[in-house]
């Protein structure tokens, strides 16, 4: 009797041995499987995939294909190895902290693979706006929307993760849900000046480094656009701090667009009796005489309107850049000052006469 049992006991363990040898074979044979694939996959990735993407007109699919190409390989080693763990008949505990590693590396890897393409997506677009002089676009708006897309990406995959480890994630969600809304209650005036900031870096209505002037009279050089306020550097070089909602809902004049060219105007009174074509001559010649008035277009002087004591006249000139528009301006009228003594031409001082009646 008790041979026959030693017998039967024997028989049971070499049929449990026969058993996990053939899960281990199996499981093997399919880790070897895909590491075969991730060799066939990287040969192909990296011979044939410049072959087809030779064919667009950009470089941006080669640049993606450069940077996804390891970690693609190694996300069918990962694969694998998930599903030869998934193969094993292990306890359930050790089923599912096996397993559960190998899903998270297979995510992290495929995070991995989405966050390679998004990035050098917005590198060669970064460098397209750069190239097209964009004001800065690159170095704003572009790394902030890469943080947006990585936060985004890292929040799927961990509710993927943590979804496959069967945790309830609707009340994690629903609470999130819930603070979100009562911070943006909270915070709705920053909310409001941090979309009026997208708004500023997409519309582009000025550039940094644009001169605009408000509606309020001020003006100065565009020094920042953050999310919140936009820094402007005034010409009494003070920072002009403005939130983002005001500028989005106000007039501004952007004196940098369409180009850098302003027109300048200086206005003058000349005595009664003067030879007004001889006026508009001397004034003219003065302006072509600064080297930084541009001959096209051309000055032009115009006798606009009959004064209490003097004929009202205006010099209308363009300087190549804003810049320079006000010592431009100092120079041409101390220059007409000159010219107009050369030329005999009285600049009047008001004057009023008084009529005395005696009879009264």
């Amino acid at each position: 009797m008790n041979r026959l049992l030693e017998i039967f006991l024997a028989q049971e363990t070499d049929s449990s041995y026969l058993y996990w040898g053939k899960k281990i074979l199996v499981a093997a044979l399919i880790f070897v499987a895909f590491w075969l694939l991730s060799k066939v996959v990287r040969y192909f990735l990296t011979v044939w995939g410049p072959k087809f993407t030779s064919f667009t007109a950009t470089d941006l699919d080669d640049r993606i294909l450069n940077r996804i190409t390891p970690p693609t390989a190694l996300l069918v080693v990962f694969a694998g190895i998930y599903l030869a763990v998934k193969s094993l008949p292990l306890a359930d505990k050790a089923h599912t902290v096996g397993a559960g590693i190998a899903f998270v590396l297979t995510m992290a890897v495929l995070t991995n693979i989405i966050y390679r393409t998004i990035d050098e997506t917005l590198v060669w677009y970064a460098s397209r706006l750069a190239d097209s002089d964009r004001g800065g676009l690159d170095k704003q708006l572009l790394p902030l929307v890469e943080k947006l897309a990585t936060i985004f990406l890292v929040g799927t995959a961990l509710i993927i993760i943590l979804k496959h480890f069967n945790y309830d994630i609707l009340s994690l969600v629903t609470a999130l849900g819930i603070g979100s809304l009562a911070i943006g209650m909270a915070a709705k005036d920053t909310l409001a000046n941090m979309i009026s900031g997208f708004t500023l870096m997409i519309d582009r209505p000025f550039r940094i480094g644009d001169r605009i002037q408000l509606t309020t009279g001020q003006f100065g050089d565009v020094a920042d656009i953050g999310l919140r306020s936009t820094k402007i550097k005034t010409v009494e070089n003070t920072l002009l701090i403005i939130p983002n909602s005001d500028l989005c809902n106000t007039t501004v004049i952007n004196q940098a667009f369409p180009n850098l060219n302003t027109r300048g105007r200086i206005n003058v009174g000349v005595a009664y009796g003067s030879d007004v074509d001889l006026v508009k001559r001397v004034m003219n010649a003065a302006a072509l005489e600064i080297g930084e008035v541009l001959r096209e277009p051309a000055p032009e002087s115009f006798f606009t309107s009959f004064g209490d004591s003097a004929l009202q006249m205006a010099l209308i000139f363009w300087v190549e850049d804003y810049t320079k528009l006000f010592p431009t301006t100092d120079r041409i009228n101390s220059l007409l000052l000159k010219r107009f003594a050369e030329n005999s031409i009285m600049i009047p001082y008001p004057t009023s006469t008084v009529l005395i009646n005696k009879e009264q």
